[in-house]
């Protein structure tokens, strides 16, 4: 036995999550939705509070707290998930919600005072309360019978839909609530951090088994060499890393095309509404069409946004080209999160999660970086063609291991 679980493509049409379950999921779903709401505000609003303290020359670096948080989750994702192995998901995730909280004042006071190292600080120790974020995804499998793993992950994901109302609208109404402009954008952060924390408290995830901790357990060299789970990492390194890399510049590309700065949290709400809206139905699509074929539709419309990005620089183009990324990066990423739960064994999910989120992360936060960096250098359309390159990338990988592996088509 290798421990791989197969994937089933379709499920009973009639069935439905036990109401318990869903309840618990609802409330996961919820926490995932006022997260990504304050990660959105953080997106929309640190590049431009960076550039309120730092000099000209140093504009090439206004994504830099963004890139900092990524880090923090590529650093985290270990320690966070086998934290979880070992005292439960919800005392790891409210040790998350802390350090969101932190990492925050940190942001906030390094504003205050004008200080950039600080700024980069808070980045860093928030990307701990991402990294707990990222882990939802994976907690709602374990809420719900296994033949609903991909309506689980898609339910959970929606919670971005309020998040994608949620941190655009503070994106737009908090910067300039007081002085320094976009600190109270940060102290909202806190708030959004203090209510995940307690509402924590309600969801009833399971106990931690001795044999789900001491079970019989491969290497991770050999989990992580399995076909399916290389193809699920590449998809999701791919989907987040495209995603990001344009997300991060997009606010600052809006500006230097010429648009005003309230253009960017209503492009950002766009590209938010499409990341998560289609998430009411992706699960029910996966059961239908099967894993692969949602992924490579994702892949699809990650090129169309590219298409659109290059065809022009008004509004309309920003808003139709980041609906189109966010759309594209929730078939191509919820499909791989699906794929890749059924590559491990439940003693081995804490290293498996673990190192697929470095490598998605360690992909986003060299995204973040270079993003700025190459919208200053090369502009908002060599940017897309790079983004371009990588979801050919993605396009390749899948397409051999279909043709590899055509019974899990």
């Amino acid at each position: 036995m290798d421990g791989t679980i197969k994937i089933e493509e379709t499920q009973p049409a009639e069935t439905r999550i036990p109401r318990r379950a869903m309840r618990n999921i609802g409330l996961l779903g919820f926490c995932q939705a006022l997260t990504q709401g304050s990660n959105t505000l953080m997106f929309a609003s640190s590049a431009l509070a960076v550039l309120t303290i730092v000099s000209p020359d140093m504009r090439i670096w206004a994504n830099l707290p963004v890139t900092m948080q990524h880090l923090g989750v590529m650093l985290s994702v270990f320690p966070a998930s086998m934290l979880m192995m070992r005292r439960g998901r919800r005392f790891g995730f409210r040790i998350g919600s802390l350090a969101g909280m932190f990492g925050a004042s940190c942001s906030a006071l390094g504003l205050a005072h004008g200080s950039f190292p600080m700024m980069c600080c808070g980045g860093l120790i928030l990307g701990y309360a991402v990294a707990n974020m990222q882990l939802y995804r994976f907690a709602a499998v374990e809420l719900a019978p296994p033949k609903f793993r991909a309506q689980a992950i898609s339910y959970v994901t929606a919670g971005g839909v309020f998040a994608g109302i949620l941190g655009p609208t503070l994106a737009r109404w908090t910067p300039d609530l007081w002085v320094p402009m976009f600190q109270a954008s940060f102290v909202s952060v806190i708030i959004i951090h203090a209510i995940v924390f307690t509402v924590l408290s309600f969801i009833e995830f399971p106990t931690v088994r001795a044999e789900d901790v001491a079970g019989p357990q491969r290497p991770l060299l050999e989990i992580v060499t399995q076909p399916a789970y290389m193809v699920a990492a590449a998809g999701s390194m791919i989907a987040f890393g495209v995603m990001s890399f344009v997300m991060a510049a997009s606010p600052l590309a809006i500006k230097l095309c010429g648009l005003p700065v309230t253009e960017a949290p209503i492009t950002i709400f766009a590209h938010v509404m499409g990341m998560f809206v289609p998430a009411f139905f992706t699960g029910h699509l996966i059961q239908r069409f099967g894993t692969f074929n949602m992924m490579t539709v994702g892949i699809a419309l990650l090129i169309g946004g590219v298409a659109v990005a290059l065809m022009g620089t008004t509004e309309w183009h920003f808003r139709i080209a980041l609906s189109l990324n966010g759309v594209g990066w929730n078939f191509l990423f919820v499909g791989a999160t699906t794929l890749l739960t059924t590559t491990y064994r439940p003693s081995e999910r804490g290293k498996a999660q673990a190192f697929n989120d470095f490598m998605v992360f360690g992909t986003t936060a060299t995204g973040s970086l270079m993003a700025s960096v190459v919208l200053e250098l090369g502009g908002w359309a060599q940017l897309n063609y790079l983004a371009f390159a990588l979801v050919c990338i993605a396009m390749l990988v899948i397409g051999v291991y279909r043709l590899r592996a055509p019974a899990r088509v």
